[in-house]
């Protein structure tokens, strides 16, 4: 269903039920009284829904982002090269509800989500003007079930105040998601869900060399419709596996995190499990309030599983450049690799990662912002912007972002050929403004 007819009938049922409440009697004072002090405990903004014993909250946004320069993030050879802006304007609708019940509150939450992206029109990558349900969960106590951001990615904070934060970490995280949250007075939580992962492949480039079936030689075998990448073995010849954010059979992702937060700041860890490939990942932040201006974190992550690669068809003819001549004239190439996406919690290049950044806040009204990111690939990331709310529920940010390539990963065959990726050494800079308004 597109937005505008959620929209159309969201509001026209909101404008008949004070039509319907007025056919009963009218309540007595003290006790709408009570309904609309008990909406207020769920947190700002929520009202009494006449004639229920829920409350109501709606909430939202409407983005103008443009950003020029180069990709950022930038995954193939391709993707870095320039663009005189990049134009996405975004309408998000939030809608939550809230009651109490003898379990514990009970609570849903929505997000539709809208998005008009370079001007594309009619069923192209960038055309999402239709919207979508971007999230929706229902939580009743601690438990929650849904779609919802992996566990993996909230539990511990995002990157810092940023536009673009998530650079070396840039899946598409939402999955369908069966989680418990334990929440103690102390400040201290803990969590546990069961996720399935999505189907997010990158540029879904067509895996395999020259987009051909591939095989190791051996027992592994992929055809061309698969999203698969390569790692070298050690005499020269490729380990081909097949990559999946999602999970297969009946056992899911399995994600668990610890967090102690205090008016000093925080401390949180989590773990995932991906059955799929058996392998595990971590993350384990503190954020520190130093000053009522200042605020800094810092965290670090670790993956057990290796990084696979693919050709990189943008780099050349065939994914491939001359870089000489062998005597009986017959070319050698060097060959452009890109690293593939594999899974739905650590997407960064090589097994460690670590971020820093914070906040320093001039005014009530205007806070600088920056984040650094370094991962065992060599890959480097940097950002800082400007963010100022001109009036209330209007935010401008500027930022700027800076990135390197430097991953050394690739190998030279026996007859000359290489394989390294393509975008080593390479550099990306990014201008970015925002204007939001929220409500």
């Amino acid at each position: 269903m597109k937005i505008k007819t959620l929209l159309f009938v969201f509001f026209a049922a909101a404008a008949a039920l004070p039509a319907r409440a007025n056919d009963y009697a009218p309540q007595p004072e003290p006790e709408e009284t009570g309904l609309v002090r008990a909406c207020d405990a769920f947190g700002q903004g929520y009202f009494y829904i006449p004639g229920t014993n829920s409350c109501l909250r709606i909430s939202g946004y409407l983005r103008a982002d443009n950003k020029g320069g180069d990709g950022v993030y930038a995954m193939t050879y391709g993707d870095r090269r320039g663009k005189s802006y990049d134009w996405l304007m975004r309408a998000t609708l939030r809608v939550h509800t809230a009651s109490q019940t003898e379990w514990g509150p009970l609570r849903t939450f929505m997000e539709l989500r809208s998005d008009w992206h370079n001007g594309s029109e009619g069923n192209t990558p960038d055309d999402n003007s239709g919207g979508d349900l971007r999230f929706g969960y229902i939580e009743l106590g601690g438990l929650r079930v849904g779609i919802d951001e992996t566990i993996f990615a909230y539990w511990t904070g995002y990157y810092g105040n940023m536009i673009s934060d998530d650079i070396m970490n840039p899946t598409d995280k939402r999955t369908n998601v069966i989680a418990y949250t334990f929440n103690h007075e102390t400040g201290f939580s803990a969590i546990l869900g069961f996720e399935q992962g999505n189907t997010y492949d990158g540029n879904g480039t067509i895996p395999g060399d020259l987009g051909r079936s591939i095989s190791d030689g051996a027992d592994n075998t992929l055809d061309g419709s698969k999203n698969g990448g390569y790692r070298f073995r050690s005499d020269g010849s490729k380990h081909y596996k097949e990559l999946s954010s999602q999970t297969h059979d009946y056992t899911p992702n399995i994600v668990g995190g610890l967090k102690y937060e205090k008016n000093w700041g925080s401390i949180a860890g989590v773990i995932g499990y991906e059955p799929y490939y058996s392998e595990w990942e971590g993350k384990i932040r503190l954020d520190a309030n130093l000053t009522n201006r200042l605020s800094l974190f810092a965290m670090g992550g670790y993956k057990s599983m290796e990084d696979y690669y693919n050709l990189d068809t943008s780099y050349g003819d065939d994914g491939a450049r001359i870089i000489g001549y062998r005597a009986d004239g017959s070319a050698i190439k060097r060959y452009g690799l890109y690293r593939q996406v594999n899974s739905n919690f650590g997407d960064w290049g090589g097994h460690g990662i670590y971020w820093l950044g914070g906040t320093y806040k001039f005014s009530h009204k205007t806070s600088l912002n920056f984040q650094n990111a370094y991962g065992e690939d060599r890959s480097f990331a940097h950002s800082t912007n400007i963010t100022k709310d001109i009036v209330d529920g209007l935010t401008l940010v500027c930022e700027v972002t800076y990135k390197t390539w430097h991953n050394k990963y690739g190998r030279r065959q026996a007859d000359g050929d290489e394989y390294r990726l393509s975008l080593k050494d390479k550099e990306a800079l990014q201008g970015a403004v925002r204007l939001q308004r929220s409500f």
